[in-house]
């Protein structure tokens, strides 16, 4: 196997000893265990427990550049770019980069380590060829300005990747958003049933009331609201295999005298007072932070009087979506305009445009279950994901999914709920308690 990464075995056998010599000096402190594998096939074990996970290092250039630029970002593209496999518990492998952020090197253990990257040679591997074209496209991507046709890009981008794709480890009503545990052994489908009726029950619909959903994502919630509690649904999104599917959901349920969707920014939303209801899941998170007061005005403009608005969305625990390496890699390869702020934030620019606020729930723990479970499904049907999408593709959701898990427990990233309501004198558009919230699931 080293005549394919080495010309030269003598180069080759010096570049893997310089490389064991920096793991297990990175490593020497470390309290777990992992198995790294390197280009010429050899094992290294290196910390003091059982491994759970191993990484392979397929490229000696790789390898170097990570220790040389020290940036886990480029550990990621090198995953991405199948310079770079991770094997097992994925949780384990994201979880040492605590250790090595935490870790306190000398400046001449630096030196030293520099020293020995550099004498880890190339040799002649296929790596020249290894950035994909999925990278090339995304870059051309990033490189437009913020407007409507970056926010239509970025949605496209993120969720026209394959229904197909989704639908092998969503639930069967295709719903990419938190779900809502009873308890933490619920099947992901009972789960964002409960989820959906509890939107429904938090925004007290009654029959013949009308609905808006913004950012309807693949229907269900506008289904179930129809079906459920007898409303008419409008649902917007800027996804055309979103729409695609929802117009064959609509139509197979017999819903289309009570259920519509289409291709619309929520930007473009004509009239005034047109809905009793008004609802968002997951579309907080692409909206940007300058256009905040822009969104939440359009929300209070088509809300009726005594109606109610429900807000469902990520949060992070620092305002103002600084750089970091989080944010970058969530902008380069997952949400290119996605950003997150504080719920103190979002509940400010909410009432500063003239919302009352009724009630916020907090549900980090239930994204971080969902998360995970996503996570098990996709990784169960990682051939089959090959049938829809290319490699690089599935470790993108796979990592950023196992990732942003780890977010949601540790509490770096939240989610939450909030009620609200056009605020004006003697208005009481909730009951005095929440008693109506808590009766049985569906």
């Amino acid at each position: 196997m080293a005549s394919l990464y080495c010309s030269n075995s003598v180069a080759c056998n010096s570049g893997i000893e310089s490389a064991k010599h920096i793991l297990s000096r990175l490593f020497r402190d470390f309290d777990g265990g992992l198995r790294i594998c390197l280009w010429d096939g050899s094992e290294v074990h290196l910390g003091r427990d059982h491994p759970t996970f191993s990484l392979t290092f397929r490229s000696a250039k790789a390898f170097q550049e990570l220790v040389l630029a020290r940036d886990p970002l480029r550990l990621a593209e090198s995953y991405f770019r199948r310079l770079v496999d991770i094997d097992g518990d994925i949780y384990g492998a994201l979880g040492i980069r605590h250790y090595l952020t935490s870790l306190r090197l000398s400046p001449m253990d630096k030196i030293r380590m520099a020293a020995g990257a550099l004498r880890i040679g190339h040799g002649n591997s296929a790596e020249a060829d290894a950035s994909p074209r999925w990278a090339k496209t995304l870059a051309q991507k990033l490189g437009i300005r913020p407007s409507r046709q970056l926010n239509r890009i970025s949605i496209s981008f993120h969720y026209d990747v394959s229904n197909d794709f989704y639908a092998l480890w969503l639930d069967e009503q295709m719903i990419y958003s938190c779900a809502y545990y009873e308890d933490a052994g619920q099947s992901l489908e009972q789960a964002q049933c409960n989820k959906l009726d509890h939107i429904c029950r938090k925004l007290r619909l009654k029959p013949g009331e009308r609905l808006l959903d913004i950012g309807c994502g693949w229907g269900a919630l506008i289904c179930w609201a129809a079906e459920h509690y007898g409303v008419t649904a409008h649902g917007i999104t800027l996804s055309r295999n979103q729409y695609d599917h929802a117009q064959r959901i609509i139509k197979s349920r017999g819903l289309e005298q009570k259920v519509t969707i289409e291709l619309r920014d929520y930007r473009d939303l004509q009239g005034e007072a047109e809905y009793d209801k008004l609802v968002s899941v997951g579309m907080f998170e692409h909206v940007g932070l300058k256009n905040l007061p822009t969104y939440f005005a359009i929300a209070h403009r088509m809300l009726k009087p005594g109606g109610l608005f429900l807000n469902h969305g990520i949060t992070s625990d620092e305002g103002g979506w600084k750089k970091s390496i989080g944010t970058e890699f969530i902008n380069r390869y997952v949400f290119p305009d996605g950003q997150l702020e504080t719920v103190s934030t979002a509940q400010r620019v909410m009432e500063d445009a003239k919302f009352e606020i009724h009630d916020v729930e907090g549900l980090r723990l239930h994204y971080a279950l969902t998360l995970r479970e996503w996570v098990r499904r996709l990784e169960a049907h990682h051939d089959d994901a090959l049938k829809h999408v290319a490699e690089p593709v599935y470790r993108i959701w796979r990592l950023y999914m196992a990732a942003s898990a780890m977010q949601f427990e540790e509490g770096n990233t939240g989610i939450y709920q909030i009620l609200a309501s056009r605020r004006q004198a003697f208005s009481d558009p909730v009951p005095l308690t929440r008693c109506d919230l808590y009766r049985q699931p569906c």
